[in-house]
């Protein structure tokens, strides 16, 4: 996995310069490849158990309480590792053959700080970018620096900051920082 932010490692393990022109180009993908995280809201579907059927938050411990079950670690898997992982807990005495699905309802909140209009928490939108980011944040402040921002990313491979140019995919969970410019 990793991404853009693999993308910007290997870029930057070759050269600063590589790291800005492979940036924009690289794509990300919130489909079957996306890791849950804390703050993520899911959609889990048991065919035929009503009662099973609803949404769920991942709490800060990276797992979700359902009824029958209790609590399930969701933290570092895929929506189709979780639906297993529930479908499991489930047949060990409770249903014969259960049928799990998982889908992402929303995402985990991104951060902007720094130079911008409004900075503060806002809700994820797939296929992001800081540009995007920026806006939803009401635009850069009068003294913002424009052409490059800090993005701070974390997964599991730990956390990382980097400087990177307005067209860089983000991630869920992102942190987003516009610095002050000098005239």
């Amino acid at each position: 996995g990793g991404g853009a932010v693999g993308a910007l490692r290997s870029a930057f393990a070759a050269s600063p310069r590589a790291a800005y022109a492979a940036a924009p180009g690289a794509g990300v993908r919130y489909d079957s490849a996306y890791h849950l995280d804390a703050g993520d809201r899911l959609r889990v579907v048991v065919y035929g158990q009503e009662g099973l059927t609803n949404t769920y938050a991942i709490d800060a411990s990276g797992s979700i309480t359902m009824p029958l079950i209790g609590q399930v670690p969701a933290r570092g898997r895929t929506t189709s590792g979780l639906a297993s992982e529930i479908a499991a807990k489930l047949r060990s005495g409770y249903i014969r053959e259960p049928s799990v699905a998982v889908e992402i309802e929303a995402y985990r909140p991104f951060f902007i700080l720094g130079e911008v209009a409004a900075p503060g928490q806002y809700p994820y939108v797939p296929n992001m970018t800081v540009e995007s980011a920026v806006a939803i944040a009401g635009g850069f402040s009068p003294r913002a620096k424009r052409d490059m921002v800090t993005l701070t990313h974390t997964d599991g491979n730990g956390s990382g900051r980097y400087t990177v140019p307005l067209g860089t995919p983000m991630s869920p969970g992102d942190t987003v920082f516009v610095g002050e410019r000098w005239f």
